[in-house]
């Protein structure tokens, strides 16, 4: 479902209507939107980013350009959830060309890095560095790099890649 309050960029692709759940929230242009994602209020997506299947991303989310989000990948915005309590909620960003692994889920609050990569199952408690690659639970620093150009060239020298920016 889709509510009408939903801001779509142009050739934004969502892999079924039916199968989402999306409201109050911006997707910016060329974007991607699989299977069993939910997109709640004041969460912004920017350009040509691509959500998997079954992530959550609650409110105060943001997503700048070319951000990956794999697989049931997990938000939250409230540090000390508890019933019937309303709290302000904490804004997380993802900056340009981010990349979140499968099943890994964010904590409030936290700020990932420009082309950062975080691990398939990470649990990200503080914010990640630019240009670095985080495992673990808690997410722990692996690997640092100073540019785009020394990570792509590192993700290259592990894994045969034909297209990567």
């Amino acid at each position: 479902m889709i509510d009408n309050d939903v801001k779509i960029g142009k050739n934004v692709r969502i892999f079924n209507e039916e199968l989402v759940n999306i409201f109050g929230c911006e997707i910016g242009d060329d974007s991607f939107v699989g299977p069993f994602v939910e997109i709640t209020r004041n969460t912004i997506i920017g350009r040509n980013c691509t959500i998997e299947s079954h992530s959550f991303l609650c409110d105060s989310v943001i997503l700048q350009d070319d951000v990956f989000i794999g697989h049931g990948v997990m938000f939250t915005n409230d540090l000390y959830p508890r019933v019937k309590t309303l709290v302000e909620y904490f804004p997380t960003i993802v900056k340009k060309g981010a990349a979140i692994g499968t099943n890994a889920t964010i904590i409030a609050g936290v700020t990932i890095g420009k082309y950062a990569i975080i691990g398939a199952g990470a649990v990200v408690t503080k914010d990640v560095p630019s240009y670095s690659i985080v495992v673990g639970n808690p997410a722990k620093i692996i690997k640092e790099f100073k540019s785009l150009s020394e990570i792509t060239d590192y993700i290259r020298s592990k894994q045969r890649i034909s297209n990567i920016k």
